[in-house]
């Protein structure tokens, strides 16, 4: 198989291998269905992004997309490094807590905030980035309840079309997220009114699995535009948030996706956000959101042969499904996969890779080109590292697997697998239903 792996993978004696780790080693050892990290390609991708940034401003910083992968060893990683974290949930905001990230890097984010997650907020001091004139005021509300100041930013949308998935578009004038940039201003307005809430930010994203840098410096001068606006307000701003939406290769055959870097991301915005900044006299910090580009490439799921089919077409049936990486029934995504254990070795045929989930939907990959595959072998599902577990369910039941994290070739667990005791953990028998 003639694919362009990811800096974390390799192949030695017809194996594959993650962060110099065997992945026929650990899938007996740890048992399948797995995933498997390798943590320095995390630590150098964070870098990477970071110098990229800082080659035109000191005043960056990188808040991990927690959503893409909410793994609390993984948020401690970034987080030694520096990292903050945009976060969508009071868990995920416990997680980045919990990781040692500082209230004060991280943005709590989201259209439909709950009162007890806004209460959260405002209590540990995170900025709050709002999404319409509503809640708003309930923040208002709050603040004065509880006599604390909280400091906002509005979610601007700048209603720009992005070449990704509609499902994932979230800057495009029909996207529940964020307020229309010519309705932007009333909201600053009111809330420069309001006794406990103070503005000092702003905050866009277009969207994901973006391939293109275009769109994002667009946005750039969108937002720059309206920014320069709210100072004339006399909003002092002290940073503005640009989203995440670095897209990766998926597509790593024949026909590779042409996936942009840090530094080509960082020479379309940059330029344009350091002479706004300069042009009206203002030097809010730039805040970015990686996730999927931080930790989409880092990671395998390896899934074992449990039979091999010959109908209309060739299936091979392993033991994960979409209960574990459901992006290619939700997205109609594309992984790469190998087989593990024959990684050196010629295709000779086509294969349907299908999970063991009672959904016609449940495919991997459909009609791949691979060495000859039999029950018992090893399948790799490259790149999913972002929205892999982090999306995953227990759907007929079905456990969830266990993740383990390599370094420079040393394996540990960093989540157990579930068993069917976790499953129905939380589950209370009503009092009639008991004996």
């Amino acid at each position: 198989m003639n694919l362009s792996l990811p800096s974390s993978l390799s192949v030695k004696d017809g194996h594959l291998f993650c962060g110099g780790a065997d992945c026929v080693e650990l899938a007996e050892k740890f048992g399948t269905p797995l995933y498997v990290t390798d943590e320095l390609h995390i630590v150098e991708n964070f870098r990477r992004y970071e110098a990229a940034l800082k080659q035109y401003t000191d005043k960056v910083q990188l808040l991990y997309a927690a959503k893409a992968n909410e793994n609390p060893v993984i948020m401690q990683t970034l987080a030694a490094e520096g990292a903050g974290a945009d976060v969508f949930s009071l868990g995920e905001m416990q997680a980045a807590l919990d990781s040692g990230m500082p209230a004060e890097k991280l943005l709590f984010n989201g259209s439909s905030k709950t009162e007890a997650a806004l209460r959260a907020a405002i209590e540990k001091g995170i900025k709050i980035s709002v999404d319409s004139v509503d809640e708003l005021r309930q923040i208002d509300l709050i603040s004065r309840e509880m006599q604390k100041t909280v400091k906002i930013g509005f979610r601007c949308n700048p209603e720009i079309d992005v070449p990704t998935h509609p499902k994932i578009a979230t800057g495009i004038k029909n996207s529940k997220f964020g307020i229309p940039a010519e309705m932007i201003l009333d909201a600053y307005r009111e809330a420069l009114s309001m006794e406990f809430v103070e503005p000092v930010g702003m905050h866009c994203h277009i969207g994901s699995q973006i391939l293109e840098v275009e769109p994002f410096g667009i946005a750039c001068g969108v937002i720059m535009k309206v920014a320069a606006e709210i100072t004339k307000l006399g909003v002092k701003l002290e940073f503005v948030d640009f989203g995440g939406g670095l897209g990766i290769p998926y597509h790593r055959g024949e026909e590779k996706d042409a996936a942009p870097t840090p530094e080509e991301y960082a020479a379309a915005v940059m330029p344009v956000f350091v002479a706004a900044c300069e042009e009206n006299g203002i030097s809010p910090a730039f805040w970015v959101e990686p996730g999927r580009w931080m930790v989409g490439e880092s990671t395998v799921l390896l899934t074992k042969v449990n039979s091999v089919k010959k109908v209309h077409k060739t299936f091979v049936n392993v033991d994960a499904g979409f209960n574990l990486l459901i992006r290619p029934a939700m997205y109609d995504s594309w992984h790469e996969v190998m087989v593990a254990n024959k990684a050196d070795d010629e295709d000779t045929g086509v294969y349907t890779v299908t999970g063991p989930i009672c959904e016609t939907g449940d495919i991997l990959a459909a009609d791949r080109k691979l060495p000859t595959v039999a029950a018992g072998d090893l399948i790799a599902v490259l790149d999913a590292g972002a929205y892999g577990y982090a999306m995953s369910s227990q759907y007929n039941s079905h456990p969830r697997c266990a993740e383990v994290l390599v370094r420079d070739g040393q394996a540990e667990l960093m989540r157990r697998a579930e068993t069917y005791a976790d499953i129905v953990r939380t589950v209370v028998i009503p009092s009639w239903h008991r004996k």
